[in-house]
């Protein structure tokens, strides 16, 4: 389930790239939950045409999933095939990332691959024929092809671009599915019936992983290239290509027809590089350079044979290997085994020995709850104080139920102010109370309190889309009011004009920088 300021907010961020229509269709979706098309369109009070219309651009910009199921007809009529649509949030919040994901492949594959990178996120959804034009038509037409497709390649082999899913799958009814659940297995079918109906259909959409970063050599056809580049000369650089969007949709409802492969950016392992990057940024904080730097190397490691994105341990690793990996480091050329050992130790890694060596294994999961916590903790200081913080600090730390005196002793805060702060961070959800009552000569009655973790991560990561919503509305305020001394130009910019003109692009950067440090901490608490 969204929260109701994550809706908002990625209402607002549909609104801002593909108008109210298309965020109100996405609203619908995310506050009801998957629909037909009759029922958006009653719940939307849109004509048929357009909850159409946006649903072909949210489908082909990744925002939305369509995927058939065969529901029971009524008073004796035989089952139908109904297509439903699911909204997927991430995809929509994603929107709010392009600069960090440029940033990534800029680093690691440069510019020529930043540009066919930049159209994907832009277009959504483009054939390899598709991005060759677009690659020669920023290039100004002095742009090799064996270039585009080459850096495409590159995209591909690091994982950045993936196939795009199935348009429409369909689900079997599960009592199609029951044989196959009975031949892998009791613990494969109790796992199948816990996955709801829009995890099967994102599940049946995916392409299977053998294809998923496959290119046919069907793709990069003279025909179709030449055929696709005659087409494209037409459309003018940087449109959103909405009617070939449209074109696009109405051919899926043909099955027989053959379709070019379609390719978009692959967010997962985009963000497995980001969460690996917030786990180095916070082991260099609170641990050290060094440790930062073998965390580095174990997961780069660790990332050659890893294929979930959310992994909870790295693969045990010999010493000899993370020093190989280490060297290659910017600042670990110096490191010996001795340094590098005591990195380890500060890093808390599980060892394992193999004859007379040992390996060593991180707790990914651990550092992202450690770095979860503190951030927690800093809102508790910043809206209760410093002995709240205290106190939220010990029972963060204990995790599990402590009595109100022994809370009060351990923090150095008098009983009576500690048990006011205990209620109030109570009555916010940020404590979970237990009363006991103990009998004896005399009935005593105790209070336990514990963090309540789950609701907690809940209520701060919706606190936190509110901030960013906000803020947006802030950055989109300003530019309004600014619009027409923007417009202006460059020459006309004298006086108070200048004055205007500076304020604006200042408080533009204070507020779009602040937007992307609070994304890192809804990264921290909703993606990592």
């Amino acid at each position: 389930m969204v929260s109701p300021h994550g809706i908002q907010l990625a209402a607002h961020i549909i609104s801002s790239f593909y108008g109210d229509l298309c965020s109100k269709v996405c609203d619908c979706l995310l506050r009801r939950g998957t629909l037909t098309l009759a029922q958006i369109i009653r719940f939307t009070e849109l004509t048929r045409e357009n909850v159409i219309n946006c649903l072909r651009v949210l489908i082909h910009q990744n925002c939305v999933q369509a995927f058939a199921i065969q529901q029971e007809g009524a008073f004796g009529e035989a089952p139908r095939i109904v297509t439903q649509y699911m909204a997927l949030f991430d995809s929509m919040i994603h929107k709010l990332r392009a600069p960090k994901f440029m940033q990534i492949v800029s680093d690691e594959l440069g510019k020529d691959c930043l540009g066919i990178f930049q159209g994907l996120l832009q277009h959504g959804r483009l054939s390899i024929n598709q991005i060759i034009d677009r690659h020669e038509q920023t290039a100004g037409g002095a742009s090799d092809v064996h270039v585009a497709r080459e850096s495409f390649n590159r995209l591909l082999c690091a994982r950045f671009v993936e196939r795009c899913p199935a348009p429409e799958p369909f689900l079997a009814p599960p009592a199609e599915e029951e044989t196959p659940a009975k031949k892998r297995g009791a613990k494969s079918k109790i796992a199948e019936e816990r996955q709801t109906t829009e995890q099967r259909a994102l599940a049946a959409a995916a392409p299977m992983e053998s294809m998923r970063f496959l290119m046919d050599m069907d793709d990069l056809s003279v025909e179709k290239g030449e055929e696709s580049r005659n087409n494209a000369k037409s459309a003018a650089l940087g449109e959103k290509r909405k009617q070939d969007v449209l074109k696009s949709d109405e051919n899926i409802l043909d099955p027989n027809k053959k379709k070019e492969v379609l390719w978009r950016v692959n967010f997962e392992e985009l963000v497995h590089h980001m969460r690996h990057k917030a786990c180095i940024s916070y082991v260099e904080t609170r641990r050290s350079k060094e440790a930062g730097i073998v965390l580095s190397a174990m997961l780069e490691l660790n990332g050659r044979s890893e294929t979930r994105q959310k992994a909870e341990k790295s693969a045990y690793l010999s010493i000899n290997a993370i020093y190989d990996e280490v060297i290659k480091k910017e600042g670990g050329l110096g490191m010996d085994f001795e340094r590098i050992s005591v990195s380890l130790e500060q890093l808390e890694c599980q060892t394992l020995s193999v004859g007379l060596d040992e390996t060593y294994s991180i707790d990914i999961k651990r550092i992202i709850e450690m770095a979860q916590s503190e951030e927690v903790e800093s809102v508790i200081w910043t809206r209760y104080g410093k002995e709240a913080y205290r106190i939220f600090r010990l029972l963060s730390k204990a995790g599990r139920l402590l009595e109100s005196d022994k809370i009060s002793d351990t923090t150095f805060v008098e009983k009576k102010d500690a048990i006011k702060i205990l209620y109030r961070l109570w009555k916010d959800d940020y404590l979970h109370m237990e009363k006991v009552f103990a009998s004896g000569a005399k009935q005593s009655l105790f209070l336990l309190w514990r963090v309540n973790k789950q609701p907690l991560v809940e209520q701060v990561l919706d606190e936190m889309y509110h901030a960013a919503l906000n803020l947006r509305l802030r950055i989109a305020h300003e530019q309004d009011q600014g619009k027409e001394v923007r417009q202006l130009p460059r020459e006309k910019l004298v006086g108070d004009l200048e004055k205007r003109y500076k304020r604006l692009g200042k408080v533009r950067v204070i507020l779009e920088s602040s937007l992307m440090n609070l994304d890192d901490a809804i990264m921290l608490f909703h993606d990592f």
